[in-house]
């Protein structure tokens, strides 16, 4: 509903061009919430400008890129991380393996054809879709995966500059498929000193792990100092199968297609 409600808003807005720059976060409207600009492309040059700048695109099929930045933010600060008990028996007693970057198209494919509560249809086009593979060709781009039995079954995708991390959008073909893989990032960007986890705006779900909203004026501080600091390292340290006490281990399974 509130990309429906953006396309009326377009006249108010800044239209993007060749330039890279954004207008000030200021300028962003107060409804719908965080509308800051529309049109442009999503080269990975002009994705990483936004994100530094904590602004992100979110737009529906046969509308122009809209350009977003709310106020207030949801943010996870890594340390204030807090896993639900059903959640920590979950990580203990399954088993279950982990996988960074594997099929990174795949997931974001996922995340695009999983219904959601409330919205209607899907804003991971094609367009997107090209945009976030260019960023992962590079690097910036990272997929958590939870795999079982050789099969995909959760994952999500963000971006990552310097010590902050973008969460983008997450799936779940399995109970807590998601969430297993969401709690290990958390864990790995902890270890890598990250500063922030970008939610962008408020769910109850997030909330309930701990993540909270804070001022857009306050987050875009706290990207100024995180995106200029060196870029975590050690993605591939992510991948680990785990398997509870007792449990067999199966032999290594075999990638999808």
């Amino acid at each position: 509903m509130r990309r429906l409600f953006a396309v009326n808003c377009l006249h108010m807005i800044l239209w993007l061009g060749k330039s890279l720059t954004f207008p000030p976060l200021t300028k962003a409207l107060q409804e719908p919430n965080g509308l800051l600009a529309a049109g442009g492309d999503l080269s990975p040059e002009r994705l990483l400008c936004a994100y530094r700048r904590g602004i992100f695109p979110w737009y529906s099929p046969g509308q122009p890129i809209l350009w977003w930045s709310p106020d207030p933010r949801m943010v996870l600060f890594p340390d204030e991380f807090e896993p639900r008990r059903s959640l920590a028996k979950v990580l203990r007693n399954r088993a279950y393996e982990i996988r960074c970057d594997s099929a990174f198209e795949q997931v974001m494919r996922n995340c695009g054809n999983t219904p959601r509560e409330g919205q209607d249809g899907t804003w991971i086009t094609e367009e997107i879709l090209r945009g976030y593979c260019g960023l992962h060709a590079l690097g910036y781009a990272h997929s958590i995966e939870t795999w079982a039995e050789g099969r995909l079954v959760g994952g999500l995708y963000g971006v990552a500059i310097g010590r902050a991390f973008y969460g983008e959008s997450m799936f779940a073909h399995a109970t807590d498929a998601s969430k297993i893989a969401f709690s290990h990032l958390v864990h790995f960007l902890r270890s890598q000193g990250c500063g922030i986890i970008d939610c962008q705006m408020r769910t109850e779900h997030l909330a309930s792990l701990g993540a909270r909203e804070i001022a857009r004026e306050a987050f875009a501080a706290h990207l100024s100092d995180l995106t200029a600091a060196p870029a975590m390292t050690g993605w591939s340290g992510l991948a680990r199968a785990y398997f509870p006490l007792g449990h067999a281990c199966p032999p290594p399974a075999t990638e999808s297609a």
